[in-house]
């Protein structure tokens, strides 16, 4: 089993920054794709980007040039640099972890909060 715990949200104004974390523990194959997922009120998860063990990142259009993803592999740890935050990202923002060949784990979920 391994376990998520995310951390970093929070209410910012339009235009401002947050940094989300995530670390991993218990059984962490270390080949794995870890990435971060949100869900904006009445709408569905969307993934918001990806990074792999060997560091191969995947950045959706509507985040790429202001969201950044990251990982320490000593730390099992993911973050996410926000940048330039709009309101249309206020989402439940949701960690995953995807070992090689396996099903992919989930952490319980940050609130990011984004006035204008």
């Amino acid at each position: 089993q391994v376990q998520l715990v995310e951390s970093g949200g929070g209410l910012v104004q339009a235009g401002g920054s947050l940094r989300l974390s995530c670390a991993a523990s218990g059984s962490v194959c270390r080949t794995n794709v870890m990435g971060w997922y949100r869900q904006p009120p009445g709408k569905q998860r969307e993934l918001v980007a990806r990074i792999s063990s060997g560091g191969t990142t995947y950045h959706a259009d509507s985040v790429k040039g202001r969201f950044t993803i990251s990982r320490d592999n000593v730390k099992n740890t993911v973050y996410l640099q926000m940048n330039s935050l709009k309101p249309e990202d206020t989402a439940v923002y949701y960690c995953s972890l995807t070992p090689v060949g396996g099903a992919t784990y989930w952490g319980q979920g940050t609130q990011v909060l984004v006035s204008s």
